[in-house]
């Protein structure tokens, strides 16, 4: 069938698509064994948690009472209300330099009218409908502008790192190095020492224990050789007095026109990111569990946490892919993990919010700089760099732009890059059919050749075909990869006709990719059939090759082999 083929039932209504998948999941019966499992998983990311949102604030030059306010008020209202089963909420690396910018302009004040203001566009952008659109950004931008951010996330910990004595921190990379080079001699070895100690356990336990809380017990390990050996570095409370042992009263932020207007560039901003962040972690969540989420529906529960949180002086709420990806490990069975994860961060403040006044900010910076190099997915960006000239181009573009110059700018520069690569290369193909009518005419059935019809490629119930026609690049991919994401557990064999695409892209390759690895996790053949040289090419630099993806010069072909390898299994009914 073709990749744009409508669905047999009828469009979904309004409250289909905007119901929570909370309700989903308590519909479906919610039993003992399944709040226990949420409850561990909750506790779990919870514990991953607690110095991430901390780490995090510090960064973002808000205060590490505020990371947990986002965490705690934002991640509830996004488990609670989220089209996504497993998506967890709170402050994310990707916005550190959007809100230390934000700060340095606005101050706190303009900060949080800009979360505020990014709440309410959120909201109406799913409303709209428009999340399906955030799904065209080539998958080299988001690379790239991801890549982009951890460099500079990394840079920003390295006064902290040091404990380098700088009055004032430029917030432009090249002049934030200059600044912190002409401190070398204010280094503070107690604090590298620390900072070493953070990164060395948090890299053996995920070596050698990744099930514990590496995070955690590296930022406590730190905070007991701190406080045992009186060593001079800054903490916690030194900078900030430590953290409130109660929860602030909600109010609405400072609006005026005047405000509003100076802070709606840093909203739109805020919008923009906290959408494609957000649903690349829902993205990220399905393709580990083989559920999915419902994309409008997720960034109208970003918007309300975003809200939310501006309410309890908390900032950018968005989908955290490491705690996600944390949650899903950890056996959640649906989104009563994520609230019950806030639940848990809201105790520790009351109960335990002193004792992290003696974590040292060294340490955090550890925890971040460990942060910005998982950031970087390296592997994405050897397989663009061997794409071709027009991936490479896109992801070094967007990557430059996003460390010198600004994020919207790079995400807005890379897009229109990626679109101008794609009409190039598709105008080299434009002659194959350059005769062919609107419309086709009828012809005899003996004007070509024709194999025998085989009713058994479209009977055999333990074979699904899909066929896919016209150009799989980053515009079409979100839409042909929801039709195509259907493979059930009664299938042995997926088989993906490729004959009639005279264009991939490493979006559309991406996304197939991603199906394979759902076939695999399920047990299901993988079979890919017709396609040309060019695009074979693009889909092994992928990783698709055997014998996880498998390759056929025709729909038979494949059905026949995949029929001969259950007979030599003994799995052919």
């Amino acid at each position: 069938m073709n990749a744009s083929i409508a669905h047999g039932s009828p469009a979904p209504g309004f409250l289909e698509l905007y119901t929570p998948k909370l309700i989903t999941v308590l519909r479906e019966g919610y039993h003992l064994r399944n709040l226990r499992a949420d409850a561990l998983a909750g506790l779990t990311v919870a514990i991953v948690a607690l110095p991430l949102s901390m780490a995090i604030a510090i960064a973002s030059g808000a205060t590490p009472a505020q990371g947990l306010y986002t965490s705690i008020f934002g991640g509830f209202l996004v488990s609670a209300l989220g089209g996504s089963r497993f998506q967890i909420g709170g402050p994310a690396g990707a916005f550190i330099i959007l809100v230390a910018a934000t700060v340095a302009e606005h101050g706190m004040s303009g900060l949080i009218l800009a979360t505020f203001l990014s709440g309410i566009m959120l909201a109406l952008i799913g409303l709209l409908r428009l999340g399906t659109f955030i799904k065209f950004i080539p998958f080299p931008v988001t690379v790239g502008f991801t890549a982009g951010i951890a460099v500079i996330i990394f840079a920003s910990q390295l006064r902290d790192l040091l404990g380098l004595s700088l009055a004032h921190e430029p917030g432009a990379l090249a002049a934030k190095l200059q600044a912190l080079w002409s401190v070398r001699g204010t280094l503070t070895p107690a604090a590298l020492g620390l900072a070493c100690v953070t990164i060395a356990v948090i890299l053996v336990l995920k070596r050698y224990r990744p099930h514990w809380p590496g995070m955690l017990i590296a930022v406590v390990t730190a905070s007991l050789i701190a406080y045992a050996a009186h060593l001079p570095v800054e903490t916690i409370g030194t900078k900030f007095g430590g953290i409130p042992s109660s929860l602030p009263l909600p109010h609405l932020p400072d609006i005026s026109m005047s405000k509003v207007m100076a802070v709606m560039p840093a909203a739109i901003a805020f919008t923009l990111l906290g959408a494609i962040e957000s649903l690349l972690s829902a993205v990220v969540a399905d393709g580990m569990t083989g559920r999915r989420h419902r994309s409008n529906c997720e960034l109208v529960a970003q918007g309300v946490a975003n809200v939310g949180a501006s309410l309890f002086g908390g900032f950018c709420v968005t989908g955290t892919i490491a705690r996600t990806a944390t949650n899903v490990r950890s056996g959640a069975h649906g989104p009563v993990a994520g609230m019950l994860h806030s639940v848990f961060l809201l105790l520790f403040v009351l109960i335990a919010a002193p004792l992290a006044s003696f974590i040292p900010l060294a340490a955090l910076a550890g925890v971040l700089a460990i942060v910005a190099w998982n950031m970087i997915d390296r592997s994405a960006v050897g397989v663009l760099l061997r794409s071709g000239w027009g991936e490479s181009v896109v992801l070094a573009v967007t990557f430059l732009l996003t460390i010198f110059r600004d994020l919207t700018e790079a995400i807005v520069v890379g897009f229109a890059l990626g679109a101008v690569v794609f009409i190039q290369r598709m105008s080299r193909m434009t002659t194959v059919e350059t005769q062919a009518p609107l419309v086709a005419s009828d012809i005899g059935d003996d004007t070509y050749p024709n194999r025998p019809y085989d009713e058994s490629r479209a009977t055999d119930p333990e074979i699904v075909v899909y066929r896919v026609s016209g150009a799989l690049f980053f515009g079409a991919a979100a839409s042909i990869g929801a039709i195509l994401d259907r493979i059930q557990d009664r299938h042995r064999a997926f088989v993906l006709d490729l004959s009639a695409v005279p264009f991939l892209d490493s979006t559309g390759a991406n996304m197939i990719e991603g199906l394979a690895q759902k076939a695999r996790q399920k047990g299901v053949a993988f079979w890919i059939s017709g396609a040309r040289p060019a695009a074979r090419r693009t889909l092994l630099i992928h990783g698709l090759r055997p014998p996880h993806c498998r390759y056929a010069t025709s729909i038979a072909a494949a059905c026949q082999r995949q029929r001969r390898s259950d007979w030599a299994s003994g799995t052919a009914t």
